[in-house]
């Protein structure tokens, strides 16, 4: 009878039924009701979730998450792509440029500094990529970002509209050659450092000389055209190759060898230069 009983019991516990007993005098009793709670756990067990609760992958970002936005990729060119050139460069990624064209050297950088940092290596330049960049980097100066030329040349100076003249602007670092206020050619140009500085006036060609070595620094100064007493105009193998990271001795450098070669063989003597801010 003890066995009989506790198996019912457990069936009502189970389903929360309505039982009834019987005594030993064979005679009913009144109904007794189990109530069983409705989420009833067993002790040392964690509570099952209901079908409200939020899945595990409610919580979770989907796999499928769309890409950060390119901003800049091969090809591309521009002010932007020169910053991140010049902000490439202040990290150790970049060893050329700025030219502002987003160019293979340009790519490979930007894939190493993902790489790196645990960014995908696609090489081009996405949001994700520019802020983490941004973060280590600080605004580049004008010539960072102008390191090896390219600045726009700014209006030339009222002395330099008539004649023949080389119109030499220390603000915008350029040299343009000009006929009767014409613009023939415009290259980037190095002025002298500070103890050396490169006088600012109007002068003119006196001497031409196209292998030219300085007796005083014993450095070449090939297709130099000299103005005033031992400063030339003249081309740089190190304004070539470091850009505005140096400066001369008070001499005008001009980086493009083939564009140099070209003024030497128009400018004579006699010539205006014109060096102004």
């Amino acid at each position: 009878m003890g066995r009989s009983f506790a198996a019912l019991l457990v069936l009502a516990l189970a389903c929360g039924c309505t039982v009834q007993t019987a005594d030993g005098d064979g005679k009913r009793r009144l109904p007794v009701r189990i109530e069983v709670p409705e989420h009833s756990t067993p002790p040392g067990h964690s509570t099952p979730p209901t079908s409200d609760d939020p899945s595990p992958s409610a919580t979770t970002p989907s796999a499928g998450a769309a890409a950060p936005a390119v901003l800049w990729s091969r090809g591309d060119s521009g002010p932007d792509v020169r910053e991140l050139q010049a902000r490439l460069r202040q990290v150790a990624w970049l060893y050329d440029g700025p030219t502002g064209s987003y160019d293979d050297l340009t790519e490979r950088a930007v894939k190493g500094f993902q790489g790196k940092r645990g960014l995908p290596r696609t090489g081009r330049t996405d949001t994700v990529t520019w802020k983490r960049l941004k973060d280590m980097t600080r605004e580049p100066g004008k010539w960072e970002l102008y390191l090896m030329g390219g600045q726009p040349a700014d209006a030339p100076d009222a002395r330099c509209l008539t004649g023949r003249v080389l119109c030499i602007s220390k603000t915008s670092r350029t040299l343009r050659w000009m006929i009767d206020g014409r613009t023939v050619m415009t290259v980037p140009v190095r002025f002298g450092s500070v103890g050396t500085p490169t006088r600012e006036g109007v002068f003119s060609i006196y001497w031409k000389s196209r292998h030219h070595v300085s007796t005083l620094y014993d450095s070449p100064m090939p297709y130099a055209m000299f103005f005033s007493g031992g400063q030339a105009v003249h081309y740089s193998a190190d304004f070539a190759a470091h850009g505005y990271a140096g400066g001369s001795h008070g001499c005008v450098n001009v980086r493009d060898e083939a564009a140099i070669a070209d003024l030497f063989a128009q400018v004579r003597n006699g010539d205006k230069v014109v060096v102004h801010w």
